[in-house]
């Protein structure tokens, strides 16, 4: 077998490169095309908390993350004031554990939890007067049992993933 020269290898590889970006062109996309056109400025109040573990700031995270996402990610453009929004995302979180997730062998004792949460998000079309979905959504995530910071990690990373799946659902399935 002969060895191809640096020449040839990356002719080779410059149309591979070319191939695979034609390819892959606009498989992924939230630029905001699904989202209706006469949707444009949506209002998201504060998220309400009916989970009972009394942490208030989960309310303003939460909250922040969706929002964020929501002007990074769409063409929506967030609405303070949700009389003069043409959409309503109201949000509660509905609940927060953090339990065992995996027992020792030898000790029966918790190694791992996993924080879940639930969050419920209500999608409300002002200019028509329909609402577009209401709907739970669920972020979890496992630490080691004793280590706070990766306890902190693992709630950011559970509500990412709930504002992730919220924010999905609003910009697709119409």
């Amino acid at each position: 077998m002969r060895a191809i020269n640096w020449k040839t290898g990356r002719v080779l590889l410059l149309a591979l490169t070319c191939m695979l970006s034609v390819t892959l062109q606009g498989c992924y996309s939230f630029s905001g095309a699904s989202i209706p056109p006469h949707l444009g400025k949506v209002a998201v109040p504060l998220f309400d908390d009916a989970s009972q573990a009394g942490i208030a700031q989960f309310r303003e995270i939460i909250t922040r993350k969706v929002t964020d996402k929501i002007e990074a990610q769409s063409s929506l453009t967030i609405e303070a004031d949700p009389t003069r929004a043409d959409a309503v995302l109201t949000g509660v979180i509905l609940s927060y554990s953090d339990e065992p997730s995996q027992l020792g062998s030898t000790s029966e004792r918790a190694v791992t939890n996993r924080i879940t949460i639930v969050v419920k998000g209500d999608f409300e079309d002002r200019v028509k007067n329909t609402v577009l979905f209401s709907q739970s959504f669920v972020g979890f995530s496992d630490y080691a049992v004793g280590n706070y910071s990766a306890q902190q990690a693992a709630i950011a990373n559970a509500m990412d993933q709930a504002a992730d799946a919220l924010f999905n659902r609003m910009v697709s399935n119409w």
